[in-house]
């Protein structure tokens, strides 16, 4: 029998509401959710700090309990609890879309207010030095103490503008980020991307401690990305006929060409594209690892001939762009 001597503890998140389905998914990459209501989730984990390599989330708590989203369901849990306290600390509430059942119209006021009264311990509105939160979401109330917030503003230093190199089109941090979550990968992982074009998913990739290597068919783009990342290794490479070996990479992310005006072989089409190299993922990928990969449309098609898909997400990004990211496995 296999002993572990793992503690997990149960975390609150409440998540960005940017996108329906992509703040959920990339929780994968913390631990195994629980529970999940709009923009919250209950996630239990062996390690709280990894989230926050999180690109999606706002606020990470350890989880206290939940209740009915009313006042005497609430009452009775902060009871229960019997919270005692030497910090200073303040009580907040945020409500979800009304977070109140209709039959019980409440504030967010009353809540904050109970949880100044309930705990015991000196409360500081102004520089608390813990903060405990009530998050009204559909039909539950969920109660924690924030661990911490995530500094979702430091994505947009990382502008792509901003870099050495730059191309038009490129994908912004926080969805590189995404996407680099979405496929699982660890510090000290090795990680590919066979489309690198400036190396965006390179230095998020980078920023998280993982082995990353970048490839593109492109010249301009091969020598620009290496104005932009710190220590992955750059190639010249056709996606299509990758000089790996086979199982040689513990996840796949990319972002795919999107139009002919890419640098491609004159004999190929965009599906005979993306086609061979999804054969190609699928032969240098590990077994059962993950491939993320970003078109800007369905090909779920292709994609199914190649590998098992897991998850199917959209983002749009503008009225003539909507990028499809496919979660795939070996």
């Amino acid at each position: 029998m296999k002993v572990t001597n793992e503690i997990r503890m149960r975390l609150l998140f409440e998540l960005s509401g940017e996108n329906p389905t992509l703040p959920f998914a990339e929780l994968d990459c913390i631990g195994k959710v629980l529970d999940r209501r709009l923009q919250v989730a209950v996630v239990e984990s062996v390690d709280p700090k990894l989230a926050t390599r999180l690109a999606m989330t706002q606020v990470v708590s350890e989880y206290l309990g939940e209740c009915e989203p009313t006042i005497p369901a609430f009452e009775e849990l902060l009871k229960e609890l019997a919270i005692e306290t030497r910090l200073s600390f303040a009580g907040r509430a945020k409500k979800v879309h009304g977070g109140c059942l209709e039959r019980n119209p409440c504030s967010q006021r009353e809540f904050e207010c109970l949880i100044g009264t309930r705990i015991t311990g000196p409360v500081s509105l102004k520089k608390p030095q813990v903060e405990y939160r009530a998050v009204l979401s559909e039909d539950r109330c969920y109660f924690g103490k924030v661990l911490f917030s995530i500094d979702r503003g430091s994505f947009d230093t990382r502008n792509p503008g901003k870099r050495d190199f730059f191309h038009p089109g490129v994908m912004m941090p926080r969805m590189a980020r995404t996407l680099i979550n979405l496929a699982c990968v660890r510090a000290g992982d090795i990680m590919l991307d066979p489309f690198c074009g400036t190396g965006g998913i390179l230095i998020e990739a980078e920023m998280l401690g993982i082995r990353s290597v970048g490839s593109d068919f492109d010249p301009l783009m091969a020598a620009g990305s290496r104005q932009n990342i710190s220590n992955s290794d750059l190639l010249l490479a056709d996606a299509t006929r990758l000089p790996f070996f086979s199982q040689s990479f513990d996840a796949v992310v990319t972002d795919f060409p999107y139009g002919q005006s890419v640098c491609i072989r004159k004999t190929d089409t965009m599906d005979n594209l993306y086609a061979d190299a999804l054969e190609e993922i699928r032969r240098v990928i590990k077994h059962g690892r993950r491939a993320v990969v970003v078109t800007h449309r369905d090909i779920s098609d292709i994609a199914g001939q190649h590998m098992t898909i897991l998850q199917r997400h959209e983002q749009r990004v503008h009225k003539s762009l909507t990028r499809r990211v496919l979660v795939l496995t070996e």
